[in-house]
């Protein structure tokens, strides 16, 4: 029997069968993005839970399939091919690489996955990669949404004045450049770029440039794993305002600012996010109220809200793309390509404001490269712009480039 089907369950002498579709998520929990993972994936198992908990959707239970990929490539090829043979109609990935790797075999097996924040800011062109989907501002809307954001901050202009980009010194960070260096001469401003060797620990050297040397009116930080603590550190330690720093998506966790020696010391520090941070939202509020009636103790991951919402705001994507597939087979079961449609056709779904505004089409599988800013002020994370999208016009003109190669 396929595993979407389910199985036979059998009560009071009669058999029934237990609807159940099978969804994938590739996780990191002991590699070098643990820190995401050991607090972004219980987000996810937790909303399906509380799914679960309520009959599911339409009618089907959902059985998560997680593997922990390590962040490496062959875990992940291992984890897709065990999710197919599984009968897994979607799939969460898990790390830059691995998407990459994974692109074809997706297309090949006509199984959606989703790469939130990371991955390749093409794959947000679905013409071209069906099965690809980002569901998240990607590292070119994210450029785009930290110039504005500077641009604001400086009083509405950025001619003459200059931006210094620190990034970690790989793919991921290298791929907003043509954005930065598109936006600095249309803007006017001086870009300046500095690269982090990975691990990403040392960055004295960059940042003392950056502070005594060019002399930035604003810093954009595109950091992962523990180089945006050191950041934080660094740039506070030699007197640069934190205010006139804003950080890509990965370095603007509570854990990032606790390694660096907490709210106190990042007061002022910015962070884009894709997904609402903090507690104050239903959805969580049902979580905890579910783990309550189960008489456990609420999950500590529940703290790290930055990473922890985001699994969260993954595993609502899903079931909504499996919701959306269901009601247009009149309860049928979908197969993944039926979901995959589900997921194209998610609008106007924002789980009460943890979910930005988007709208995911064929055409569209980044949903529009919706973000917020959140702002350390009094030793908490509070939301000082509310969603916003950054030079959408410039992303799009870049996607079509893009394509025009292929």
């Amino acid at each position: 029997m396929s595993a979407m089907a389910g199985s036979l369950m059998f009560g009071g002498g009669q058999a029934f069968a237990q609807k159940e579709l099978v969804f994938g998520l590739q996780c990191d929990r002991t590699g070098v993005t643990a820190t995401v993972g050991v607090n972004l994936c219980p987000g996810y198992h937790d909303y399906i839970a509380l799914v679960n908990s309520k009959g599911g959707v339409e009618g089907y239970k959902i059985k998560v399939l997680e593997v922990d990929n390590e962040y490496k490539v062959p875990p992940a090829m291992e984890a897709h091919e065990r999710f197919k043979k599984e009968g897994a109609v979607l799939e969460g990935l898990f790390g830059t690489a691995s998407t990459m790797a994974l692109t074809k075999k997706l297309e090949e097996d006509k199984i959606l996955g989703t790469s939130p924040g990371f991955g390749s800011a093409s794959a947000a062109d679905g013409k071209r990669f069906p099965y690809s989907f980002p569901i998240a501002a990607s590292y070119w809307s994210q450029a785009g949404a930290a110039v504005a954001f500077a641009k604001e901050k400086l009083g509405g202009s950025l001619k003459g004045k200059k931006i210094a980009y620190l990034f970690f010194d790989n793919p991921a960070g290298k791929e907003p450049m043509p954005i930065f260096e598109e936006l600095a001469k249309s803007e006017g401003f001086e870009l300046r770029t500095f690269a982090v060797p990975a691990p990403g620990l040392e960055m004295g050297a960059q940042v003392l440039d950056i502070t005594s040397r060019f002399k930035p009116d604003f810093v954009i930080t595109h950091l992962f794993g523990r180089s945006p603590s050191v950041s934080i550190k660094e740039l506070k330690g030699k007197g640069y305002p934190l205010s006139k720093v804003v950080a890509f998506v990965w370095g603007s966790a509570e854990a990032d600012i606790i390694a660096a020696g907490g709210m106190g010391v990042a007061e002022g520090y910015n962070g884009i996010q894709f997904a609402g941070v903090g507690k104050d939202f239903q959805v969580i509020k049902d979580i905890e109220a579910m783990y309550k009636a189960q008489g456990k103790p609420v999950p500590k991951e529940m703290d790290s809200t930055v990473y922890y919402n985001r699994g969260v705001f993954v595993a609502a994507l899903h079931v909504e793309a499996a919701r959306n597939a269901i009601k247009a087979k009149s309860g049928a079961v979908p197969n993944s390509e039926e979901v995959k449609k589900g997921m194209e056709a998610i609008k106007g779904f924002t789980l009460g404001g943890l979910v930005p505004p988007m709208e995911i089409t064929p055409a569209d599988h980044e949903g529009g490269g919706w973000v917020q800013i959140w702002t350390v002020k009094g030793g908490k994370l509070v939301r000082t712009k509310d969603w916003f999208q950054g030079y959408r016009e410039i992303i799009q003109k870049h996607l079509a480039a893009e394509a025009s190669k292929s």
